[in-house]
């Protein structure tokens, strides 16, 4: 995943429920963008809060009341190109405006924020190119909460390891006991690639407030996969909670 897509800072989802995709000219976007054949579709919508940029970079960080820097709040550009129906590749932007078009491109315009992300979900639900790029577009529209939908894409062994490892990465971001559980049963899950499961690991250390630490010492203690339960004790020493000292306290004594 590009730098851009990969913030430090932890995020926080609105807690709106994604809706069902409202008809766009009776074609749903993810139609509309696979009928064009060959070319480049380009689409606008809403940026979630705390998501801006400059038409280049894209920050996800809360905005500081100490600096001010030029970043716009909106809207989320993508570019999606196509190649007889199939993607093959995706491009996010936030802010700036679009250069002077070319004949093969389509442009749909300022589309609904849920109408958006349910279409890049479903296109990168396909299988094709740039599927992790669909997915961090998708995960910051505004207005909508699509973990279950990652979650479903994580598990999909038959996706891109990009694009699954991305909808872990951005589970992760998604604050809420729901979200959490799902990635306990990501790292729980044997049947799941280690690649994925490791990346749940990674996503249960990023949950705000240490939230993920109950469910991290759970693994350490009894995930039957020693990488996995070094991964997990990996993170438990970033966490700088004291539950994960009195586990390394337990580990050294012998009593765990």
């Amino acid at each position: 995943m590009p730098s851009t897509h990969l913030p430090t800072a932890l995020l926080t989802f609105a807690t709106i429920t994604l809706v069902s995709t409202p008809q766009l000219s009776a074609q749903s976007i993810e139609t509309r963008i696979t009928a064009v054949g060959t070319g480049t579709v380009h689409l606008s919508y809403a940026a979630r809060e705390g998501v801006c940029g400059n038409g280049r970079n894209i920050s996800t960080h809360d905005r500081s009341d100490e600096r001010e820097f030029d970043c716009e709040a909106g809207p989320v550009r993508v570019s999606i190109s196509v190649d007889d129906g199939v993607v093959t590749r995706a491009r996010t932007y936030v802010g700036g405006r679009w250069r002077t078009t070319g004949d093969r491109v389509t442009d749909l315009g300022s589309v609904s924020a849920p109408a958006a992300a349910r279409g890049l979900i479903d296109l990168a639900e396909r299988g094709d190119a740039g599927g992790d790029d669909l997915v961090f577009a998708a995960s910051i529209a505004d207005s909508v909460v699509i973990w279950p939908d990652l979650l479903r894409i994580a598990r999909r062994a038959t996706l891109p390891s990009k694009t699954r490892t991305s909808a872990v990465f951005w589970i992760s971001q998604s604050a809420g006991d729901a979200a959490t559980r799902g990635l306990a049963d990501l790292a729980g899950d044997e049947a799941q690639d280690r690649d994925v499961r490791e990346h749940a690991v990674f996503g249960l250390s990023q949950l705000p407030d240490n939230q993920g630490v109950p469910i991290l010492l759970q693994v350490a203690r009894s995930n039957r996969d020693p990488q996995i339960r070094r991964k997990a004790i990996f993170w438990l020493g970033q966490s700088e909670d004291a539950r994960a000292l009195a586990f390394f306290e337990e580990v050294l004594l012998g009593k765990s």
